[in-house]
């Protein structure tokens, strides 16, 4: 994701992925949420799996709160809601685009719930709300792994794929948290 991350610098019009977006550059706004998504983004990716690791929550319980705050308010005030926007015009047409917009209103809900449980005190509700967040966060990841095994494997046209995983890389993390989250509340 670093080596993805560090093409947009320095930021242009054209680099990587923008190449094939020009007809939304002159969009008011688009520009500067594409950047305003990747750069905070990928800051989201660490901060989440620190929260995670239980030797950071009891030895360090600062630690884990300020890196939790900045997990939530990277999310809440910048990734989510420029992923949303970007999420309008993404490639692939209204099937894609559905995708993106539900992936980004369900990580800003689904990280909104993992902070108002934690201030509500219900420690349990959190950890599976923050779950569910991190493996929305983590669709960055597995939509690119998707697109590369059904490219290898089907090889299918690219707008195919890209409707595809725009599905698929979120779908199956929160169905796998999900289950996570069921095996532990069980008795």
């Amino acid at each position: 994701m670093t080596a993805i991350v560090l093409q947009y610098l320095p930021a242009g019009t054209d680099t990587a992925f923008l190449g094939i977006k020009q007809d939304y550059i002159a969009i008011p706004g688009y520009l500067a949420a594409f950047y305003v998504h990747v750069f905070t983004g990928i800051l989201a990716l660490p901060a989440g799996l620190t929260q995670f690791s239980g030797t950071l929550r009891k030895s360090y319980p600062g630690l884990h709160r300020a890196q939790g705050k900045f997990y939530v308010a990277a999310i809440l005030g910048l990734a989510a809601p420029s992923g949303l926007y970007i999420g309008i015009f993404a490639n692939g047409g209204p099937a894609s685009q559905l995708a993106f917009v539900l992936l980004a209103l369900l990580w800003f809900w689904t990280t909104l719930k993992a902070y108002t449980t934690i201030r509500a005190g219900n420690v349990r509700a959190h950890e599976a709300w923050m779950l569910r967040s991190f493996a929305l966060t983590l669709s960055a990841l597995t939509l690119r792994a998707w697109k590369w095994a059904i490219v290898g494997l089907f090889h299918p046209p690219p707008m195919d794929v890209y409707r595809i995983v725009a599905w698929l890389g979120w779908t199956l993390n929160l169905a796998i948290a999900e289950y996570l989250i069921f095996k532990k509340q069980r008795p």
